[in-house]
């Protein structure tokens, strides 16, 4: 069953050849960070030439894509690798365990329970998944030389299998029960009496450190980093449609959208399906604002788009399919997204009042007021258009044109949608374009 005690006839033989042990820890929920860790872990252990790796376990289970890519890594590892059930090897924390060469188990620890439940209740998913599950466990047993059939019996309650399991309950193995069926190799209180036992306590031990690139990344995969990074990126695109051409707004959101998806894309939790649509998201919104007079279709679906993508970018699902994500986390990602947009649209309704005022925003953009009483005019049209009427010439929507007096001109309405050919009259003359109402015949 285990590669090390087939390589190994002596204690001297051991000591020649173990000379680096590698450990990292499996202490937390199968997921996709979980499973960035392993891979990192993995090829860490490679790059210092470790001549064994130990993986201490603590967890309860977790995503089955994710164990599944852990089991394929330790399986087509070239390095010898032992797992030290510290307390729970439970549901894909089962299936990794099972896919290395030697299981130790702590006092009280157990392995199995590796149904397939759903995210939203605990419950057992269909039967899809649990065929699924039981075929990975049955061939990854095979692979190591475990029984097949009490792999499979730990994800199926119905099968039966003589002196170890009834019809209604799946397989659970308390240590003295895994070291009998060939599950585990020997009861241990720590990784130090492992290798004392085996004679390996002078080799070098290599504890996996998370980097500082690593460290960074899972400080900007809080939610509440998040949550300000939301904020940043909803308050920069609004300012910077507001006051396009600045280009600071502009370019705060585009850093915080970038610190905001790259730790999730990297933990394998935004994809680049994710990241588009929060792009079209924003792109639907400015050809709303600057294109498509009014806020209709494109407005609605850009903000939806925007909120989706941020939202989706914090969460394991599979094409869209949310059965195996943890209620909780859903709950997080929706509450955090929802609290930063609320807070962002607060924020601007009592900045915008304020930023004009601010002597740095005033040496990048014009904000100072000009007065009628100063010569100043946003008039761009004579007063003698006012009370004049005239024709639609192309629909107001509510902008368009206007003919009067046999001359086109831009106009507006005050919202109201007039068909080509109404009449209508000017009752105001500031600005660009005139701003006319229908007239009542």
């Amino acid at each position: 069953m285990s590669i090390f005690f087939s390589s190994f006839s002596s204690t001297n033989a051991q000591e020649a050849e173990i000379k680096k042990i590698f450990t990292f820890k499996i202490d937390r929920d199968i997921d996709p960070a979980m499973n960035r860790r392993v891979k990192l872990a993995l090829e860490d252990a490679k790059e210092k030439k470790a001549d064994l790796i130990i993986i201490e376990m603590d967890t309860y289970g977790g995503a089955v894509n994710d164990a599944d890519d852990i089991r394929t890594m330790l399986l087509e590892s070239e390095i010898s690798i032992y797992t030290f059930i510290n307390k729970d090897a439970a549901s894909a924390g089962a299936l990794i365990s099972i896919a290395t060469d030697s299981i130790y188990m702590a006092p009280g620890a157990s392995i199995g329970a590796a149904t397939v439940v759903n995210g939203a209740d605990g419950a057992a998913a269909p039967d899809k998944y649990q065929s699924y599950m039981r075929s990975m466990m049955r061939s990854t047993a095979e692979a190591k030389g475990r029984d097949p059939k009490i792999a499979e019996g730990m994800v199926d309650e119905k099968l039966e299998i003589e002196g170890v399991s009834e019809a209604g309950s799946v397989i659970t193995l308390s240590v003295s029960e895994a070291i009998k069926l060939g599950f585990c190799e020997g009861e241990y209180r720590s990784i130090n009496a492992i290798l004392e036992a085996q004679g390996l306590q002078d080799a070098e031990i290599i504890e996996y450190e998370v980097s500082h690139t690593e460290q960074i990344i899972s400080f900007f995969l809080n939610p509440a980093i998040s949550g300000i990074l939301i904020l940043i990126i909803i308050g920069g695109i609004y300012f910077e449609l507001q006051t396009p051409g600045v280009g600071f707004p502009l370019l705060a959101s585009i850093v915080a959208t970038i610190l905001y998806f790259i730790p999730y894309y990297l933990n394998g939790l935004a994809e680049n399906w994710e990241v588009i649509v929060f792009v079209a998201g924003v792109i639907l919104l400015a050809i709303e604002l600057f294109v498509i007079p009014g806020f209709g279709i494109f407005g609605v679906l850009g903000i939806t788009c925007i909120l989706a993508g941020l939202v989706l970018g914090m969460l394991p699902n599979q094409n869209f399919d949310f059965e195996f994500v943890p209620a909780s986390q859903l709950f997080t990602a929706l509450l955090t997204v929802i609290l930063s947009a609320i807070a962002a649209v607060s924020l601007i309704f009592w900045l915008t009042p304020k930023v004009n005022k601010w002597q740095a925003f005033q040496t990048i953009t014009l904000a100072s007021t000009q007065q009628r009483t100063e010569g100043y005019t946003s008039s761009f049209y004579k007063d003698d258009l006012k009370g004049k009427s005239g024709i639609v010439h192309s629909r107001l929507r509510p902008s368009g044109r206007v003919e009067i007096d046999g001359e086109i001109y831009d106009a507006y309405s005050r919202g109201d949608f007039i068909d080509q050919g109404e009449k209508v009259i000017v009752i105001s003359t500031e600005g660009t374009s005139l701003k006319v109402k229908k007239l009542e015949s």
